[in-house]
């Protein structure tokens, strides 16, 4: 095979033209395998990123559930009302 043909199926498996790329070392190759391994994992991520959403919207509704409830709710007031100083 020529230089030529060399570069050529060089650049259509790597992208970049041999004469730019240096020889990589071993320690450069394991490298890349391990990235490409990681990358293969990113949808991981987004389903543990739409499980967190969930339990915090979750955790949102029961936290308005129990500040509008009756007891809560005078206790919130009973507090404002002495920061303020308005107490009747």
């Amino acid at each position: 095979m020529g230089a030529d043909a060399r570069a050529a199926v060089h650049w259509m498996f790597h992208g970049r033209s041999a004469a730019t790329h240096p020889k990589e070392t071993r320690v450069k190759c394991i490298l890349r395998q391990r990235l490409r391994r990681l990358s293969r994992e990113v949808g991981m991520t987004t389903a543990e990123y739409a499980v967190g959403t969930l339990a915090a919207c979750a955790f949102a509704a029961v936290l308005l559930l129990v500040v509008k409830s009756g007891a809560v709710r005078a206790a919130l007031a009973s507090v404002i009302t002495a920061a303020l100083g308005t107490a009747s």
